[in-house]
C-alpha cells in the first residue's frame, strides 16, 4: 500500500545527523522492506523549542495551508496513486502534527502515529497549543505505535496502542564484529592508542541539557576510576563541545580521545573494535547508539532512563544503573573493567538479541501486521 510519511520535528532527509532522523529513515526502510510504497508527504518543521506562542501560531497557520495544498494534490491524482494511510513519526508538544489529522480525514484514510508522547503538565503555559494539537491528533489515530515503552502509560486508549521494538539493519554491524581484531589493530595504529587497554566508547551529540549532563556524569565516574587502565573514545560534536572538553579536563589528556563526528558508515567498525559502550543516558528515550553498539557485539553500561531497559538486558547484554547515580555507574564500570570474560559473554548475547528482536526484518513484519490490522488490507 502507499504510505504518506511525515516527521514534524525534522524531515527524514534533513542533512544534520541525529538519532531522530535515523529512526525516521529506518521506519521508512522497514515499510519498504515490507513491500509498501513510502513518500515524504511534507518537510514542514513544526518544532518550537523556545516556547514562543506567536511562532507556534504562525506554524499552525502554515500547517493549515500545507494540509489544504496536500489535499488538493492528492485529490487530483488517480485513486491508485493516493495514499492508503498517513504515518507521522515523533509528535509531541514541541513538535505537533498540524497536517496528518486534516489530510487523513479529508481523504478518508487511517492516521497512524509513531512515537507520540503526551505531557499533561504542558496543557497550560508556553506550549499549550502544541499540547492540545497533540491531544487532538491522537484522538484521530487509528493506531499509535510505541517505540518507547515508557510512553505507553501516558497514551490515550490502550486498545489502539501497538508496541514496536526499536530496530536497525544489523548487517553492517555484524560484518564489523566479524573483523573485530583486524579493525581494532588498524584503528589503534591510526589513532595512536594502545590496543591492550580496555577501550570505552561514548557516542552522542554535544548539546546543552541532558547530553551535556551525561557527559559530565561520565567524566565524574571516570575520575573516580583514574587508577584503572582504560582509554575513552568520544564520538560526537556540537555546540556544547567546549563544555564537554572542560568536563574531562581533569583527566589525563592521553586517555581521552575526541574523535569528532564520524560518518555513520564507519561507526560499526568503531563499535566492534571497542570493549564497552558507556553512557549515563540522562532522560534518554532509548538511545540508538546503545542499540547500534549491541548490534556490533559491544556490551553497554548505561543509566536506566526512559525505555533503555527495553533494549539493554541488564546482566545479559549490558548493565544498567539508576539514572543520575554517578557512584553506582562508577562501581558498575569498575566491575566490568575487571571482568573481560563477562564482557565477552555479554557481547555474544548482544549480537544474538539484536538479530532476534531488533532487526529491520523483524520490524518490517511487525509494521506490516499493524497496517493490515488497521486498514483491513495487505
Amino acid at each position: 500500500m502507499r504510505i504518506a510519511f511525515y516527521a514534524p520535528m525534522k524531515p527524514p532527509d534533513h542533512p544534520v545527523p541525529s538519532g531522530d532522523r535515523r529512526v525516521a529513515r529506518l521506519l521508512m526502510a522497514a515499510l519498504r522492506r515490507a513491500g509498501h510504497h513510502v513518500d515524504i508527504a511534507s518537510r514542514l518543521r513544526s518544532r518550537d523549542g523556545a516556547g514562543d506562542p506567536a511562532r507556534q501560531a504562525r506554524i499552525a497557520r502554515a500547517g493549515a495551508v500545507t494540509a489544504e495544498r496536500l489535499l488538493r494534490r492528492y485529490r487530483g491524482q488517480p485513486a491508485a496513486d493516493r495514499p492508503d494511510a498517513w504515518m507521522t513519526y515523533h509528535l509531541y508538544y514541541k513538535a505537533p502534527d498540524w497536517l496528518g489529522p486534516a489530510v487523513s480525514a479529508g481523504l478518508g484514510i487511517p492516521y497512524i502515529a509513531v512515537e507520540a508522547s503526551l505531557a499533561n503538565k504542558r496543557a497550560g503555559g508556553p506550549w499549550a497549543s502544541g499540547h492540545h494539537a497533540t491531544v487532538t491528533a491522537l484522538a484521530h489515530t487509528a493506531a499509535v505505535i510505541a517505540l518507547n515503552p515508557a510512553d505507553v502509560p501516558c497514551l490515550p486508549d490502550a486498545s489502539r496502542v501497538h508496541v514496536l521494538s526499536p530496530f536497525l539493519d544489523p548487517t553492517p554491524f555484524r560484518a564489523a564484529a566479524a573483523r573485530r581484531d583486524v579493525e581494532r589493530a588498524t584503528l589503534a595504529a591510526h589513532m595512536g592508542i594502545t590496543a591492550k587497554s580496555p577501550w570505552l566508547l561514548a557516542v552522542a551529540m554535544m548539546r546543552p541539557g541532558d547530553k551535556l549532563a551525561s557527559y559530565r556524569q561520565l567524566a565524574a565516574a571516570l575520575t573516580a576510576l583514574a587508577a584503572r587502565d582504560w582509554q575513552l573514545l568520544i564520538v560526537g560534536d556540537g555546540p556544547a563541545r567546549p563544555a564537554v572538553a572542560e568536563a574531562f579536563a581533569g583527566l589525563a589528556a592521553d586517555r581521552i580521545h575526541f574523535l569528532g563526528a564520524w560518518p555513520g558508515k564507519r561507526l560499526p567498525i568503531l563499535y566492534a573494535a571497542s570493549d564497552l559502550l558507556v553512557w549515563p543516558a540522562h532522560n534518554e528515550a532509548y538511545g540508538m547508539a546503545l542499540l547500534e553498539a549491541q548490534a556490533a557485539g559491544l556490551p553497554v553500561l548505561a543509566g536506566a532512563s526512559g525505555g533503555i531497559a527495553g533494549i539493554v538486558r541488564d546482566g545479559g547484554t549490558g548493565v544498567l544503573t539508576p539514572p543520575g547515580d554517578t557512584a553506582a555507574f562508577a562501581a558498575a564500570l569498575d566491575k566490568l573493567l575487571a571482568a573481560p570474560a563477562e564482557r565477552r559473554t555479554m557481547a555474544a548475547a548482544a549480537l544474538a538479541t539484536v538479530a532476534a528482536d531488533h532487526s529491520l526484518t523483524q520490524a518490517a513484519a511487525r509494521l506490516d501486521e499493524i497496517l493490515t490490522e488497521v486498514t483491513g488490507r495487505r
